[in-house]
C-alpha cells in the first residue's frame, strides 16, 4: 500500500478525477454555446416541479430515518446478542433499546405522512403566478423538512444505538448500571423528536394550491 492507498483507492480516485474532468469540459461547452442560459441557479430551481422537491423531501425523511433505525438496531442487537452468550439475563431486559431504534423510523413514517397530505396535483401550465410561487414554496419547504427530519433520526438512531450497544455490555458486567445507561438512552432518543416538531412545524405551512390563471 502506497501512499495514496491500496489500488482499489486509487480506481477510485481515478473515476471521480475522470467525471470531474468531463462535468468541467461539458459545463465549459455550455457556457460556449446558446445553453449558457442554463447555468443560472434560478432556472434550474424553478424548472423542477413543486411536487418533485416534496417527494424528495418524502422520501429523504423516511429512507434516512430507516437508515439511521437499521443503524442502531445494528449496533445494539450485535452486542446484546455478543453479551448474551456469557450473560443471558441481558438479552430480554435489554430489548429496549431495539424499541428505542425503532421508534426512530416511525418518526420518519409519521412526517412522511404528514408531508404527503399536503401534496395534490396542478398543473403548473394552468395556474396563475402567485399561485405557482406558493405552490413552489410549498415544496421547497416540503423538501427541506423531509431532510431535516431524515438528518435528524438517521443521527438519532446511531446515538441509541452506541449507547444501547454500551448498555447491553455494562449490563453483562454488573446489573447496577443498566438503569443509569437507560436513563441516557431515553435523553438520546429524544434527539429524534426535536426534528418531529420541527418537521411538523414546517410540514403545517405548505399545501399546494390549485388556483387557476385568468
Amino acid at each position: 500500500m502506497g501512499i495514496y492507498g491500496s489500488g482499489a483507492s486509487q480506481h477510485v480516485y481515478l473515476l471521480l478525477a475522470v467525471a470531474a474532468y468531463g462535468l468541467l469540459i461539458v459545463g465549459l461547452l455550455y457556457m460556449a454555446s446558446e445553453y449558457s442560459y442554463k447555468f443560472d441557479i434560478g432556472w434550474a430551481l424553478t424548472s423542477i416541479h413543486p411536487a418533485m422537491y416534496a417527494s424528495v423531501g418524502i422520501a429523504l425523511s423516511i429512507g434516512l430515518s430507516v437508515v439511521g433505525a437499521a443503524s442502531g438496531i445494528y449496533l445494539t442487537g450485535s452486542s446484546i446478542l455478543g453479551g448474551g452468550v456469557k450473560a443471558p439475563w441481558i438479552r430480554a431486559k435489554n430489548l429496549v433499546s431495539i424499541v428505542f431504534c425503532e421508534a426512530v423510523a416511525i418518526y420518519g413514517i409519521i412526517i412522511a405522512i404528514v408531508m404527503s397530505s399536503a401534496i395534490e396535483d396542478f398543473d403548473i401550465y394552468k395556474v396563475d403566478y402567485k399561485t405557482l410561487q406558493h405552490n413552489y414554496f410549498s415544496g421547497i419547504i416540503l423538501f427541506g423538512c423531509g431532510l431535516t427530519v431524515g438528518l435528524t433520526n438517521l443521527a438519532c438512531g446511531i446515538c441509541v444505538g452506541i449507547v444501547g450497544a454500551a448498555a447491553a455490555l455494562a449490563d453483562a458486567q454488573d446489573t447496577k448500571l443498566f438503569v443509569r445507561i437507560l436513563v441516557i438512552e431515553i435523553f438520546a432518543s429524544a434527539i429524534g423528536l426535536f426534528g418531529v416538531i420541527i418537521g411538523v412545524v414546517m410540514a403545517s405551512k405548505a399545501g399546494f394550491q390549485q388556483g387557476v390563471a385568468a
